[in-house]
């Protein structure tokens, strides 16, 4: 008896000792660690605001200027933020005002931006699935086939590589056809193909003419790859690795079952494409001063351009200000959206509106649950769209009155263009270096938190997610 309690007290004894060894390893492993894992929203917000300061003193500096003047630190500060929240919007025209100093200082800034954002988004991602329970991670890897925990070198890489190879493609391509069709020199043609290149992949919207890609709009070389790479980097890329991952699981077993992430992401945003390419040629077909001058097979091309770059790119091949007005309502409603999550794109993202679709249409039907593809939604999955919704809502709403009493614009400039900067989108009427001061600020502010505010939140709501041991009773108030 004596023997098998002091068998158990040293048992006891050894597992104090384990746990105390387990949380020295935690400790060992480093601030930052604990930081990320514990702290993940507030560790992105710090590395992009990091970011954002680093490239406003780059830019601020002589060097970084045509003229070898300092820049103003409202400018600066613009510039360095739309690029590093990928948005594209400017209150200087990039290809005059900036020295190759300071275009090499926001090609950098995209590209970090770009590679941050789907980087840190997947992370996050990853983050999230780690801290769940662990019979809903082991059914969440059985039925979705997602991202695991041990996959961070993976996506660090993956990132990277999808990045350099959907880049190098894009800018080779573009560079061949400015150098070979519009007579550009040889260093003139690489600098333009692959600054275009990597700015659409990014999202951004970046041009280095004062009339973006206007001069290009009957031109499919340079139209085409540049809405393809704006299209990869807008779907993210657990979609991409996915889709490769179930490319060579095809090759070997001849099957093919996509996770609903993937199959709404895809979904929707080809829903999205042909509906924006369809409303745009149906408005602008007969317009002077847009798609008027085109032949028939340009005004589709550069229908289907403006409807890919729409969702958070910021190119444009046509004079945006000259737009009908159900165009500029229907670009809005494209930029909020947005792209695809852990993708360069920013908006609430296609499958938060592809979530809030489904359960209207279940509501509609009197169905108890929303299901999609073959598989129920979590009820917290609702919550969460709904909060992201009714969040980048909120911040337009806001945003379009502080602009509003501060510039006195017309409201339909003032509106668009709080939407570009919330989706990041970069597309504008022509109204964003009319701001003053405070305006850009505010436009500042729109940019960051709307690159920013949709990841973060979710990644917050989902790691606060807890279960209670008691319900209240429950009441329904009168809606509608």
């Amino acid at each position: 008896m004596e023997a098998g309690q002091a068998t158990g007290r040293a048992g006891q004894a050894a597992g104090r000792a384990g746990q105390a060894a387990g949380r020295a390893g935690r400790v060992a492993r480093g601030p930052r660690h604990a930081l990320f894992t514990r702290h993940p929203a507030r560790t992105v917000v710090l590395a992009f605001a990091v970011a954002v300061v680093a490239g406003t003193g780059l830019l601020a500096l002589p060097l970084a200027t045509a003229d070898g003047r300092a820049t103003d630190p409202v400018t600066a500060l613009f510039t360095a933020t739309s690029a590093v929240c990928v948005t594209g919007l400017v209150v200087v025209d990039t290809g005059t005002y900036w020295s190759g100093f300071g275009e090499g200082v926001i090609l950098a800034l995209v590209q970090i931006g770009g590679f941050g954002i789907m980087t840190l988004a997947s992370l996050l991602a990853l983050l999230v699935s780690g801290r769940l329970r662990l019979r809903l991670q082991l059914t969440a890897a059985a039925e979705t086939r997602s991202l695991g925990i041990g996959d961070v070198r993976r996506v660090l890489l993956g990132v990277a590589l999808c990045a350099l190879v959907v880049e190098l493609a894009t800018g080779a391509v573009l560079a061949l056809r400015l150098r070979f069709a519009y007579g550009e020199g040889v260093g003139s043609a690489v600098h333009l193909g692959f600054f275009h290149a990597v700015s659409a992949y990014n999202n951004a919207g970046f041009g280095l003419r004062p009339d973006n890609l206007v001069p290009y709009a009957r031109d499919p070389w340079v139209t085409l790859p540049v809405a393809t790479a704006v299209i990869i980097g807008g779907i993210g890329f657990p979609v991409l690795l996915e889709l490769l991952r179930h490319r060579r699981t095809r090759r070997t077993t001849g099957r093919r079952r996509w996770s609903l992430h993937t199959k709404l992401t895809l979904l929707t945003s080809a829903a999205l494409l042909v509906t924006g390419t369809v409303l745009t040629c149906l408005f602008e077909w007969d317009n002077p001063g847009t798609f008027g001058p085109l032949d028939g097979w340009e005004r589709a091309l550069n229908g289907f351009f403006h409807s890919a770059v729409s969702r958070t790119a910021g190119f444009n091949t046509v004079d945006v200000g000259a737009m009908e007005s159900s165009t500029l309502l229907l670009t809005s409603i494209l930029m909020f959206i947005g792209g695809g999550s852990a993708s360069t794109a920013g908006g609430i993202k296609v499958t938060t509106f592809a979530v809030l679709a489904v359960a209207m249409l279940a509501e509609v039907r009197g169905e108890p649950h929303s299901e999609a593809m073959g598989r129920r939604l979590a009820p917290h999955t609702l919550r969460q769209a709904l909060t992201v919704a009714l969040f980048g809502v909120g911040l337009v709403v806001t945003g379009t009155l502080a602009l509003q009493t501060l510039s006195g614009m017309p409201l339909d400039a003032v509106l668009f263009e709080t939407v570009a900067a919330f989706g990041t989108a970069g597309l504008t009427t022509g109204v964003t270096a009319d701001f003053t001061t405070p305006g850009r600020l505010i436009l500042v502010l729109l940019m960051f938190v709307g690159r920013l505010g949709p990841v973060t939140l979710v990644s917050a709501l989902a790691l606060r997610e807890r279960t209670r041991r008691y319900h209240l009773p429950e009441e329904r108030p009168v809606i509608g």
